[in-house]
């Protein structure tokens, strides 16, 4: 199901293919130890799978929905939690206390709308997947058994397509599920980039994007996606909710705040017009060391007022920088970079290192780049944050297969975390008759009613309103 070929690991980042050899995480597991002063050079062994116990489900698909939905072991395991340190620690040892009942494999729009139809009607809570890289506990399917049947998780994986771009107006229409590699790769058959690089990018859904206001690798400019937003659609309690695609707007409050940041609580994102743009030409980096911290703070504060709007300009501790091989760990690092569709970039990195250079910076020759990671400090750093964002130590995708940071005593259960104020699940309750909709009305319709804080209960008394704008 989702089109994936090879198998995510049902803990941790990655997929089952990428376990690293009983003597490599030997090897790891020592010199984390001897780093951190604390710790077991023996590495723990995660669960298997097949020894993993779930509770019975409390649903099932009805068999319209059977080809999409899945009730296994391996799906129900995948889809409890996200990527967060203590989500790693309790799939590892197979604590899996609340899994999903059914998880949703949707491949279109309206098979979205058929699962949430069901599960309403089943008084079912609804929770929207997406790459599953959440942190914040917001795709755990804790809810209130005696206010909800059973959870059903939708994963928008399948809808994972590039539908139109608008290479005029730098614009593209992409379905909420296409992860940032699959989206990225449609977009270069174009010449074209989303230019969006969030830590998790590897998995990353652009809905699952949008639902948090991701932020991205390059740190200056357009840094969140709310920046690269023209509008959003998404299937809501009431039908599908579309705001227009306008270039900008002016006029009150933005109908496209409604879905961006919601954490999934008032809709499943389907797809979003977002800004495009030519894919870079050329390119400069550098990496550029200052003795003290702040020192390199001061540096980035000039730099981020002097007009110069590097696409990359991140202070690395010196701590960071020895973890991530970037550095040896006595100097904190500066990673800066340039690049354009259209001129040289030399000059502005020239500029960019002399401002530096009044901060107390040193560096080595910028490093010119077609596109591969490469072994300088640069290089090195990008490869260890995009690679293995919610390990323990980044650079190491297996660290997450060491013992946790703080022991326990055998036999007690994970510490306890404080739930967030958003949650990303959607929790729906059953249906109250209302009347039927016009298709244009479902359509493109903006409700009329107060957006909802962390549930949607119960559809608004008032019917949605549809658009006859454009």
């Amino acid at each position: 199901m989702g089109g994936q070929s090879r198998r995510l690991k049902h803990w941790g980042w990655g997929y089952e293919d990428e376990q690293l050899s009983g003597e490599e995480l030997r090897g790891a597991a020592g010199f984390l130890a001897g780093h951190l002063g604390f710790g077991s050079a023996d590495p723990e062994v995660p669960m298997p799978l097949e020894s993993v116990s779930l509770p019975a489900p409390r649903l099932r698909a009805p068999d319209s929905l059977t080809a999409i939905c899945s009730s296994d072991l391996y799906q129900r395991a995948l889809h409890t939690y996200g990527s967060s340190y203590r989500d790693v620690v309790r799939a590892f040892r197979g604590e899996f206390e609340h899994p999903p009942d059914v998880v949703a494999h949707p491949r279109t729009e309206d098979e979205v709308v058929s699962v949430l139809d069901w599960a309403m009607g089943s008084g079912a809570a609804v929770i929207p997947f997406g790459g599953g890289t959440s942190v914040v506990g917001g795709v755990e399917p804790v809810v209130d058994s005696h206010r909800y049947t059973g959870v059903v998780t939708i994963d928008l994986k399948a809808l994972d397509q590039v539908r139109e771009v608008d290479s005029i107006s730098h614009s593209a229409r992409i379905q909420g599920g296409a992860t940032g590699p699959e989206l990225e790769t449609q977009l270069r058959a174009h010449g074209l980039t989303l230019r969006h690089f969030p830590q998790s990018f590897q998995f990353a859904t652009l809905g699952g994007m949008i639902a948090t206001r991701a932020g991205g690798h390059f740190a200056t400019l357009d840094t969140h996606i709310d920046d690269l937003v023209e509008s959003v659609r998404a299937v809501t309690p009431i039908g599908i909710w579309e705001s227009r695609r306008l270039p900008g707007s002016g006029a009150g409050i933005s109908p496209d705040r409604m879905l961006i940041g919601s954490e999934g609580t008032l809709g499943i994102i389907t797809e979003a017009w977002v800004r495009v743009r030519p894919r870079p030409r050329f390119r400069a980096s550098a990496a550029v060391r200052f003795g003290d911290f702040m020192a390199g703070a001061e540096a980035v504060r000039a730099l981020s007022q002097s007009g110069l709007h590097p696409a990359n300009c991140r202070l690395i501790d010196p701590s960071e920088a020895a973890l991530t091989g970037a550095g040896d760990g006595s100097a904190a690092l500066l990673v800066l970079g340039f690049e354009s569709s259209e001129w040289d970039v030399e000059a502005l990195m020239a500029r960019a290192l002399e401002c530096c250079g009044d901060h107390g910076g040193d560096w080595a020759p910028p490093a010119e780049s077609s596109g591969s990671t490469g072994q300088d400090s640069v290089g090195t750093w990008r490869e260890a944050f995009v690679r293995a964002p919610t390990c323990v130590t980044p650079s190491w995708p297996w660290a997450c297969s060491l013992r946790p940071l703080r022991p326990r005593s055998p036999g007690t259960a994970s510490p306890p975390c404080t739930r967030p104020l958003w949650s990303a699940r959607w929790r729906r309750s059953a249906r109250r008759a209302a009347p039927a909709r016009s298709p244009a009305a479902s359509r493109t319709c903006i409700p009329t009613a107060p957006p909802c804080t962390t549930r949607f209960s119960r559809p608004p008394s008032a019917a949605p309103r549809s658009s006859s704008g454009p």
